[in-house]
């Protein structure tokens, strides 16, 4: 992860959007309070740009849950869509080596690792669509088994008619529908 630290506007700016969305979205967070939150994200300064990444890259983060036991706030990416920032991408940087011609520009998961995020995990993403309806017209990596890696394969996820699905791909495998979702704990 790059440590980078964000200028005083992009602080503001990152901070408002992120309460804007906080405030539109209450059914994500029920009963958690801005100002906690807010307080925690300013004692966590370092998380702030790993969350403006998220933003920029069109995720729209949220915060859907609290642990108790360590205090951290959980944002996931909440775009309607997969993230448009970061679709066209392979699973991972072994996917990407792999491919011989028409190479994707990145991966998800050395996406995830320069920006200081985690992909969801199946059950991650999940517990996400319980909370609205995510990628009905594209999809999204999660991560995937090691032993399903070990044979090749990546796994992803969509919502449709009603349900989410989850599919498998050859890892080196990309598509303009299809990016990833992260998560952060702050």
């Amino acid at each position: 992860m790059i440590n980078e630290k964000l200028s005083p506007e992009q602080h503001e700016e990152l901070l408002r959007a992120l309460k804007t969305r906080f405030e539109k979205n209450m059914n994500r967070h029920k009963g958690f309070d801005w100002a906690k939150v807010q307080a925690r994200l300013e004692d966590n300064t370092e998380k702030l740009w790993s969350l403006h990444e998220m933003e920029i890259t069109s995720g729209e983060p949220d915060v859907v849950g609290h642990d108790e036991e360590t205090g951290e706030y959980i944002f996931y990416d909440c775009s309607a869509e997969s993230p448009k920032g970061r679709r066209s991408v392979c699973y991972d940087g072994e996917a990407l080596k792999s491919r011989k011609e028409h190479k994707p520009k990145n991966s998800a998961i050395d996406m995830a690792d320069t920006m200081g995020i985690e992909l969801l995990t199946e059950e991650q993403y999940r517990e996400l669509q319980k909370l609205g309806n995510f990628d009905t017209k594209t999809s999204s990596w999660v991560k995937t088994p090691s032993e399903i890696r070990k044979l090749g394969g990546a796994i992803f996820a969509d919502f449709r008619y009603g349900n989410v699905f989850v599919y498998h791909n050859g890892a080196e495998s990309y598509y303009g529908a299809r990016g990833f979702r992260g998560s952060l704990r702050v």
